[in-house]
């Protein structure tokens, strides 16, 4: 498969939208809410004044009317008060200071929350989205939200990732509400462009994910990110096993690809029928043991593979860019700085440090 894509310059389609993140509750379900309940009220404090329209005095006709009632309410309801009608008995006018002032209170609450969401708290969202978007560190970003990039991110949550660490960049409006919806920050552009990478801050990011789509797609990522972070880690899906190795030449510090995966689980399926299901079983947060990989412990150091204090199985280490097996005689003393990936169990209870037996591998 040849790389076909170019990079775009200068004015393009897609330009970088502010930051955003989903909100508890739609715009317009806020503003239902809202005018439900001040009507509501309203028609409460009608019934009220109609039941007790004997104390009522129309200075017009001398007669009150249902719509004599509906006027008074909503002339005292926002305190405008003519004073063509009027309590007179005592009854009513305890009914207006007990009842139907904490109404107005009320009601005039509602507008005024109403204006503050509508107006002065979209206006500071957007605002402060704008200043997390300039101080973005040590957060995740996902270039690509299709089929792959939905997964991993589920995966992050699942294994306990805040999702407002988590920027999701894709040109498309319908992934980026699925991303949105998982409380992700997305934003629309295209991540071919240096300003819109730049515009995450992708080179303060703890990590950066690409699935694009396509193969040539995702590379031409992986050179832009590099271009702008040479020291982020870069993870890549590609679909083509000769793009492998162009996609480490650009700058990808871990190549997937889903088919050759596929294909292991397949084969280990044809040697035994619970190796495919171990295999998904590693993967995935939701399985009974998970793989870990971290720096070396203080107080594991001098300590063979074997005797992880974490409780874990050991199964390699990685030293000064090579990877050495448990079976290897490196294994048999951790040193400062080694990478150290293990099996732990999902469930923490069953880890007890030195008492802890870890599933076998």
């Amino acid at each position: 498969m040849r790389l076909r894509a170019t990079r775009k310059r200068g004015n393009a389609d897609l330009s970088p939208a502010p930051l955003r993140r989903a909100v508890k509750i739609p715009v317009w379900g806020d503003l239902g809410l809202r005018l439900g309940l001040a009507l509501f009220l309203i028609f409460a404090v009608i019934m009220i004044h109609w039941w007790d329209r004997a104390g009522l005095v129309d200075n017009a006709d001398g007669h009150v009317s249902f719509t004599d009632v509906i006027y008074f309410t909503m002339i005292s309801v926002t305190t405008t008060g003519f004073g063509d009608i009027a309590p007179v008995s005592d009854r009513s006018r305890m009914i207006e200071a007990i009842v139907v002032t904490p109404v107005r209170v009320a009601v005039i609450f509602i507008f005024v929350g109403a204006a503050y969401s509508f107006v002065l708290k979209r206006s500071w969202e957007k605002w402060r989205m704008a200043r997390i978007q300039e101080k973005l560190s040590d957060h995740i970003v996902v270039l690509g939200f299709g089929v792959s990039g939905a997964e991993a991110v589920g995966e992050l949550i699942e294994r306990g990732t805040d999702p407002a660490t988590i920027v999701v960049m894709d040109p498309g409006e319908d992934r980026l509400a699925l991303a949105e919806a998982m409380g992700c920050n997305v934003i629309q552009a295209d991540a071919t462009r240096d300003e819109n990478l730049q515009a995450v801050r992708i080179a303060e990011a703890q990590a950066v994910l690409v699935s694009a789509g396509r193969d040539d797609s995702s590379i031409l990522i992986v050179l832009t990110v590099r271009h702008l972070a040479p020291n982020v880690p870069i993870s890549v899906v590609v679909r083509a096993a000769d793009n492998e190795l162009l996609a480490r030449q650009a700058g990808a510090d871990n190549v997937i690809n889903p088919v050759r995966f596929t294909g292991l689980l397949l084969a280990g399926s044809a040697r035994g029928a619970h190796i495919a299901d171990y295999m998904s079983d590693l993967a995935s947060v939701t399985g009974r043991v998970q793989l870990v990989e971290r720096e070396v412990m203080p107080e594991e150091i001098g300590k063979p593979l074997s005797e992880l204090a974490s409780g874990g199985r050991g199964l390699r280490i990685y030293r000064n860019g090579g990877a050495c097996g448990f079976w290897e005689h490196e294994a048999d003393c951790l040193q400062a700085g080694d990478i150290v990936v293990e099996i732990l169990p999902s469930d923490p209870a069953a880890t007890n440090g030195e008492n802890a037996v870890p599933e076998r591998a």
